[in-house]
């Protein structure tokens, strides 16, 4: 069973690469909030809808204070060649190995049409200033889901 984030645990420190071949690290964020977002799959329907709706609010998170990155098993080539082609300007940090994704609960068994099945789960966190977890949503929709966060927040839209 994956061991879950819940709020007010301390975030994993993670160092990832990402589409431009740069390293990131977790805690080169510190002092902003950062929404980290996991999905399964780069150039994938939901997966895109996700990333664009991000980007698509990028500037009102960044307004309110908010860093966002998103994560997947992809490597570097693709997530660069997601981003050209759907204009993303969100960070898109690559995790081949699972490790981040496992450490964070974001990866193991979920249900897949009636079956069990290993997997990336798609999740969302919230973490503060100080590295803790404010929010950790598993199972979540790609449609919808980043009106959701910014109203979970109290954030309007730009």
């Amino acid at each position: 069973m994956t061991t879950r984030l819940s709020p007010g645990d301390t975030a994993p420190d993670f160092t990832l690469t990402d589409d431009r071949s740069e390293s990131v690290s977790l805690s080169d964020l510190r002092g902003q909030k950062v929404i980290v977002y996991v999905y399964p799959a780069a150039l994938t329907p939901g997966c895109t809808k996700q990333a664009c709706d991000f980007s698509d609010n990028l500037e009102s998170l960044t307004g309110q204070g908010y860093a966002v990155v998103g994560i997947s098993p992809d490597e570097p080539a693709k997530l660069a060649t997601f981003r050209e082609k759907e204009n993303l300007t969100i960070t898109l940090l690559s995790d081949p190995e699972k490790e981040m994704l496992t450490a964070w609960g974001a990866f193991g068994d979920k249900k897949l049409y009636g079956r069990t099945v290993q997997g990336v789960i798609r999740s969302t966190f919230v973490v503060d200033e100080d590295g803790v977890i404010e929010h950790a949503w598993y199972n979540v929709k790609a449609t919808g889901h980043v009106a959701k966060i910014m109203r979970d927040l109290g954030l309007a839209n730009a």
